[in-house]
């Protein structure tokens, strides 16, 4: 049976539907409530009988819904980074830049690149995830204070550091609901032991990170977390002029900065960060770069332990386990 692909670019209140089919394109506009799902589905029921591909970008909670609904009805569903849809736009030469338009390429790029295939997280990972991201948003709003607060004439600085232990107070509520979270989900607490067994990764990062990473058995291999966090090295070179190698950054940001501070604590508790450190610092590489590495085997070591279903274990030196 052919595949008929439907791009959809989504926003609050509504999204634009592009369907593929042969050689035939339909548009249509749909609103953004489970009244506009069903009749999506019903369109392209209408439209085409073939076996249906939908692919969306990532644009957080805005397309979870139509997500669900769509994998609950049997459809295949793919949510794609945007920026993979940003790039494919530019090679297509691209000088548009509407809703339709947009949907219709994010319904070219499937056809052309059969985006892997998604699946709806855990109902206990949903509800972790919006924990840590209510934790993630106070903890920005209290450094942005913290900031105002420092630029603050005396006469108002008070209600900034008023609002700041409110936050504080806030921040530690949430911690504690995270941490009863996990602890009356049996197989959320194993995970978060799992990667609270590695050196520089605490109980709130562990959870963190497991908000946010997909599931490990979506993953083929430690260096496809490492892509996925945006940690693997990028090196440009043409001719013979070699820049400097930097970290990707082409991941999940907020992943980089859950790791970004247990890598320092890795450095001074984690025999494995401290002798790869060493051999880097060695090589004369900086800082940044050995931080950065210290980050990938983070996520090596997270790949492992939740792979294999054992705790981290510092002697251990078999490169397998990241393998």
């Amino acid at each position: 049976m052919n595949t008929a692909y439907l791009g959809i670019d989504i926003s609050k209140d509504k999204f634009d539907a592009v369907l593929l089919e042969n050689d035939r394109i339909h548009r249509a506009k749909f609103a953004n409530t489970p009244t506009g799902f069903r009749q999506l589905l019903k369109w392209c029921k209408k439209l085409c009988a073939a076996c249906l591909h939908v692919a969306m970008e990532a644009t957080g909670k805005y397309g979870l819904a139509l997500a669900e609904f769509l994998y609950a009805a049997q459809i295949k569903v793919s949510i794609v980074n945007p920026m993979l849809i940003h790039y494919y736009s530019r090679s297509c030469l691209s000088r548009n830049k509407t809703d339709e338009h947009d949907a219709e390429l994010i319904a070219r790029y499937c056809q052309q690149h059969q985006p892997r295939l998604w699946q709806p997280r855990r109902a206990d990972l949903q509800a972790l995830q919006e924990l840590v991201r209510a934790r993630e948003q106070m903890i920005q709003t209290r450094v942005r204070t913290q900031k105002h607060l420092e630029e603050a004439p005396v006469a108002v600085a008070k209600y900034f550091r008023r609002q700041i232990a409110v936050l504080r107070q806030h921040i530690k509520n949430i911690e504690q609901q995270i941490i009863k979270c996990v602890g009356d989900n049996p197989q959320l607490r194993q995970e978060v032991q799992l990667l609270s067994s590695i050196d520089g990764i605490g109980q709130i990062t562990a959870c963190t990170v497991l908000s946010i990473i997909p599931p490990v058995e979506q993953l083929e291999s430690a260096r496809q977390l490492a892509a996925f966090a945006g940690v693997t090295p990028s090196q440009r070179q043409s001719g013979k002029k070699a820049g400097k190698t930097r970290l990707s950054k082409f991941g999940h940001r907020r992943l980089r900065t859950a790791l970004y501070f247990p890598a320092l604590a890795a450095l001074r508790a984690n025999k494995r960060a401290q002798d790869l450190a060493s051999r880097l610092g060695q090589t004369g590489k900086s800082k940044m770069v050995i931080i950065g590495a210290i980050m990938r085997l983070l996520c090596h070591l997270i790949y492992g332990v939740l792979r294999t279903r054992k705790m981290f274990d510092p002697n251990y030196q078999c490169a397998s386990l990241a393998s």
